[in-house]
């Protein structure tokens, strides 16, 4: 394996591991709102921004995986499935378009 790849997918599974740090914060995430908070902060909802909320919901919302709540340990579980699960996509998505790429480039 390439010396750069193992010392990428080494920060990314310590980056995983910590994921749950996330559980330990105060407060609101910044710009997670819904359109109900939106509408508090900012006074409105812009029109186009509420025609698209309709449009996606999370599959795993608040990151959290079915039959995975209740408990910290339990919810830290959840984080670091969904940080695997999000992290494989990122990955396998930039791995296709880095082929896509190359092989454009070869022709």
């Amino acid at each position: 394996m390439d010396k750069n790849l193992k010392t990428i997918l080494i920060v990314l599974a310590i980056l995983v591991v910590l994921t749950p740090l996330g559980l330990l914060a105060t407060g609101e995430t910044f710009g997670e709102w819904s359109n109900e908070e939106l509408k508090e902060k900012l006074g409105y909802v812009p029109p186009s921004l509420e025609s698209l909320s309709s449009l996606w919901s999370a599959p795993m919302p608040d990151y959290t995986v079915p039959g995975l709540e209740g408990s910290f340990a339990m919810d830290a579980i959840g984080y670091i499935i969904t940080a695997i699960i999000g992290g494989g996509l990122s990955i396998g998505a930039l791995y296709l378009i880095g082929k896509l790429m190359a092989s454009n480039k070869t022709e």
